[in-house]
């Protein structure tokens, strides 16, 4: 293998560099979270978690955990000047109105389509995790998936159609994975940004649906 994979946070700090000023943005739970470890300073983005906090910042350093300021995966955060707390259904309300701008969600899987699931595998020792999934990937105006590019055994993550159960339909504008950046477009899966020394046929062998080689070293 001439390449090496982006790590969690490597991939965390990719998505942070795609979020606007000014966007109001969910961060799902696991490797979403890290994202807002790298938003820069001069950015003023207005991080949402679903249980209920709309303006939180980064995780607090060594000693200044406090119990009653975490994210929806029970992970500590900091509040920044001007953030608020409220109830539940208020947040949701949020989610489902259309009032977030991008939601950053892992995914167990990807369809050509835009297609959606990462709430269950449908296997019957799995425990399904529905959280606020649904609503975020058809409330928010733009969804964006970070994942690795496969599962451990190797199987792709991103494919023709859905095996896993859905979570949304048509719902994915990017995916983020361990290798590369893809735009979910009308036109197909294209493949805006791929890791140093991978090929574009590699990229495709590892992948379950057509790929389009929109990198800037296409010909």
């Amino acid at each position: 293998m001439s390449y090496n994979k982006l790590t969690r946070d490597q991939i965390a700090e990719r998505v942070a560099q795609d979020i606007p000023d000014g966007a109001y943005v969910n961060l799902g739970i696991g490797l979403p979270t890290k994202i807002a470890s790298y938003l820069p300073a001069d950015k003023d983005v207005f991080l949402h978690s679903e249980n209920g906090l709309l303006a939180f910042g980064p995780p607090p350093a060594a000693g200044e955990k406090d119990p009653e300021l975490i994210n929806a995966g029970k992970e500590f955060v900091t509040m920044l000047t001007g953030g608020s707390f409220f109830h539940h259904g208020d947040s949701f309300a949020m989610m489902r109105g259309g009032h977030l701008d991008i939601a950053v969600l892992g995914a167990f899987q990807v369809a050509e389509n835009g297609d959606l699931a990462n709430w269950h595998t449908g296997a019957p020792d799995a425990i399904p995790a529905v959280g606020g999934a649904m609503d975020l990937a058809v409330g928010a105006k733009k969804v964006f998936i970070t994942t690795d590019h496969v599962t451990k055994k190797g199987e792709p993550k991103i494919v023709e159609s859905l095996t896993y159960p859905v979570t949304g339909k048509h719902c994915v504008d990017r995916i983020y994975t361990d290798l590369c950046v893809i735009d979910v477009t009308s036109e197909g899966l294209k493949v805006i940004e791929k890791v140093a020394g991978l090929s574009f046929e590699e990229l495709q062998s590892l992948t379950g649906a057509k790929l389009v080689d929109q990198t800037s070293d296409s010909q």
